[in-house]
């Protein structure tokens, strides 16, 4: 009976104040909506990667030759370790159109294939001559259907093909940077229209299968050996693969943002519900004296106030969740399909993802209950009941400056004599206020730190044209066009870096010491030159390994035929690359510890006045290359990162500005309510609503201004924090504060203040003289 009481005084008490908890409310929606869109995000691409990548039976290595025949790969196929190998021709062709060309990658698919399988969404694979099988995605933006002609041309030869079927493979999940469905697409031929593209049947690429826990480097090894009297050119892992190591990157990351972002909102959460859930059991004070009065248990008032915060959390969790599902979950479908090719993946949000927020936020909340509510509960019903003693009021230190107190209008010294008799109570707004800017400093941090990624590209990269050879003789009777003003080449070797127990992967790039076409900087945005004695090394892998610059690493060199080489370079200097962090070196520089230099890629600057078009014809004729990459390319993929991760950092500002709307408000309101006497004797003394209004708005500006004022030194500590949490050795956030990305968070948060205090001006203006002073009575 005593506890059905109670809950129908709890709900009137909502009612009473809907605002605060609506306010409340949303502070616990705020943390559960990013929660539970980041973490279906994170949860479901790594569950259906895993799931795909096994079903499809992505291939543990490639392996290239200039030419193998089904005999010799059956010899190889008696090595230890392997599971299964298959074969297949792959070559590069086009696509014409009315004013541009698509770039194919095609592969034979043997008849009975059972590595790197292909999805079917439509039709059937290709078993005859002449059927081809298109990737879905390419067919979508060129309204192809099954059973259509399609044109291809290979080696200035047009073959016409009939498409069979649509779908994706395993091993092409992420075709480019940009995922350019229009210009780029993925095809598979059968077998027997190999001779007509090469005049006889034989292969140039061998899938390998391992066997279950086989060391897939050793079997590399192992392959290499006996291909010694064939026309071997390299192979590559699974984990080198262009869309297996970008996914794996990306669910990586999503897992750190998963993590990080929901921690600090839920952490800021907490500070706030504990504040805001201290004070409002203070100032029920009276209230709890009635009850213990009337013969109320402690544990049940205790429990009573309990069920606010879990109220709370519970609606909020549940608000929180139902707009992740109908705004996030659409956001992440189009966002994942922009950015990599998983047929029939579900994004879908699993209901015990709204725990967490539950449990954290009621856990919050009945802490600050506990703690604010045991000392009230300590003391007598009278006691309780009466208001506390005022206190012995003492001159401020304004008051003892000569001339000045004196000169202040009585506003002023109401508002200053108010906040230096509270300290406690404005110490604790300001608290709120501060930890409200710092995370909408920390929000617009990094919405600009991704700008300042996207940015870096143009500045790292000076080049017209990237040319990428097949191999590196072509480098060695090359043949520039006309209008090309400068020239360098580069080579790139997949290594890994060992630090004590640490080993992590990466790409070190050779290049000319003079090359003017790549620049580095340093973390203060100084340019960084190479030198023959040392290497370059990406800020990213420098904060995660603890590397400093003159110190020695170990080198792993992983390129077929280098044999696991291991050499120790010296850290020349450690340079801010946000994007595809790699190793530089100078060519003298890799040439010292006995390695040849075989570069395979060549930088083109064009003079001013000549057609960048016409010199990439040029190279584009070349049979030689493997790709052609233009500045276009590079701000295309600098747009393309800005779209596809602008979303989880604009949803982090917005809720930023939610949270600390909510914190703003409900602080205010308790500090409306706690004042009640005060205000209602301000009225009964001839103030008019406005005036009031003045006061209570200049008071909160005061406090917000205080906040804002301690919130500038610790917010950079706290950014640090976010930004190292969020970085890896693939990915290196800028970790430097703007002034103008701070004074635009205070600015907010003193819009934030000031819109608190418009919609709270109602709630001065329905204060009962009589109720409020005679209530005690």
């Amino acid at each position: 009976m005593v506890s059905m009481k109670l809950f129908y005084k709890l709900l009137r008490d909502i009612k009473q104040s809907a605002g605060q908890f609506l306010s409340f409310v949303l502070v616990v929606a705020v943390g559960a909506f990013f929660y539970t869109g980041l973490a279906t995000l994170s949860n479901d691409l790594s569950d259906y990667s895993e799931v795909y990548f096994e079903e499809h039976n992505l291939s543990d290595l490639k392996v290239f030759y200039r030419e193998i025949s089904q005999e010799e790969i059956a010899e190889l196929s008696q090595a230890e370790g392997i599971q299964k190998l298959e074969g297949r021709y792959t070559f590069d062709a086009t696509e014409a159109f009315e004013g541009y060309s698509a770039s194919f990658i095609i592969h034979s698919i043997p008849e009975n294939n059972e590595i790197n399988t292909i999805a079917l969404t439509e039709g059937a694979l290709p078993s005859s001559k002449g059927e081809i099988l298109v990737d879905s995605r390419y067919a979508g933006e060129h309204h192809y259907a099954v059973g259509d002609q399609i044109t291809m041309n290979v080696h200035e030869t047009e073959h016409a093909f009939t498409i069979s079927g649509l779908g994706e493979n395993v091993e092409h999940v992420k075709k480019s940077n940009t995922q350019d469905h229009k210009n780029y697409g993925i095809a598979y031929i059968a077998e027997e229209s190999i001779p007509d593209i090469t005049g006889r049947l034989f292969y140039n690429e061998v899938l390998v299968d391992a066997q279950n826990d086989y060391d897939v480097e050793q079997l590399g090894k192992s392959i290499e050996a006996q291909s010694a009297e064939l026309s071997y050119l390299g192979q590559e892992s699974k984990e080198r693969a262009y869309g297996y190591s970008l996914l794996k990157d990306t669910r990586h990351n999503n897992s750190l943002m998963s993590k990080v972002i929901p921690l600090v909102l839920f952490i800021i959460e907490a500070i706030i519900l504990c504040l805001a859930m201290s004070r409002m059991i203070e100032s029920e004070r009276n209230q709890v004296g009635i009850m213990k009065a009337l013969g109320t248990k402690n544990s049940s008032i205790m429990l009573h106030y309990m069920g606010y915060p879990v109220l709370v959390s519970i609606i909020g969790s549940v608000v929180g969740y139902v707009i992740s599902a109908l705004v996030f979950v659409p956001l992440i479908i189009n966002s994942n399909a922009r950015s990599y090719s998983l047929p029939g993946i579900e994004f879908s949000q699993s209901l015990d993802l709204i725990l967490p927020p539950i449990l954290i936020s009621s856990l919050f909340g009945i802490i600050a209950c506990y703690i604010s509510g045991r000392n009230v509960l300590k003391e007598r019903a009278a006691q309780a009941m009466r208001p506390k003693p005022p206190k012995s009021m003492k001159a401020i230190f304004i008051e003892r400056i000569p001339g000045l107190w004196n000169r202040l209008p009585y506003n002023y010294k109401l508002i200053l004599r108010n906040i230096f008799l509270n300290k406690r109570k404005v110490l604790a707004s300001s608290i709120g206020v501060m930890v409200s800017t710092v995370l909408l400093i920390t929000a617009f941090g990094t919405q600009a730190s991704l700008q300042q990624v996207a940015s870096q590209f143009e500045k790292v990269y000076s080049y017209d044209l990237r040319v990428d050879y097949k191999t590196s003789e072509a480098l060695d009777d090359l043949t520039l066009p006309d209008g090309v003003a400068s020239h360098y080449a580069l080579s790139s070797y997949p290594i890994e870096l060992k630090k004590d127990e640490q080993i992590e992967t990466a790409s070190l790039i050779v290049t000319e010491q003079d090359n003017e076409l790549i620049h580095f900087f340093d973390k203060d945005g100084n340019p960084l030159r190479l030198e023959n004695n040392g290497v370059i090394v990406p800020g990213s892998y420098a904060d995660q390994m603890g590397i400093a610059e003159g110190e020695f690493i170990a080198i792993i060199f992983k390129s077929p035929g280098l044999d696991n080489k291991t050499v120790e370079m010296k850290v020349l200097k450690i340079s801010t690359q946000y994007s595809n962090p790699a190793f530089y070196i100078t060519q003298d520089y890799l040439t010292s510890f006995g390695l040849d230099y075989e570069p395979t890629t060549l930088l083109v600057e064009a003079d001013p006045s000549a057609d960048v078009d016409v010199i990439r014809d040029y190279f584009g004729q070349d049979q030689r290359v493997a790709a052609l990459t233009g500045m276009d390319d590079v701000r295309k993929e600098a747009r393309y990162i800005l779209q596809q991760n602008s979303f989880p950092f604009i949803a982090f500002i917005v809720c930023a500005v939610f949270l600390s709307f909510g914190a703003i408000y409900t602080i205010s309101s308790i500090n409306i309510f706690e004042r009640n006497r005060e205000l209602a004797t301000l009225k009964v003394l001839g103030y008019y609503r406005n005036k009031i209004n003045r006061l209570i708005f200049f008071e909160n500006i005061i406090i917000t201004t205080l906040a804002v004022l301690v919130a500038f030194p610790i917010c950079g500590y706290v950014y640090e924090l976010v930004v190292k949490a969020l970085s890896s050795t693939h990915q290196q956030i800028p970790d430097q504060l703007n002034i103008a990305i701070v004074l635009v968070a205070a600015l907010v948060a003193f819009m934030l203040t000031i819109m608190a205090n418009l919609l709270l001006r109602r709630k001065v203006t329905r204060i009962h003289m009589i109720e409020s002073l005679k209530g005690l009575e």
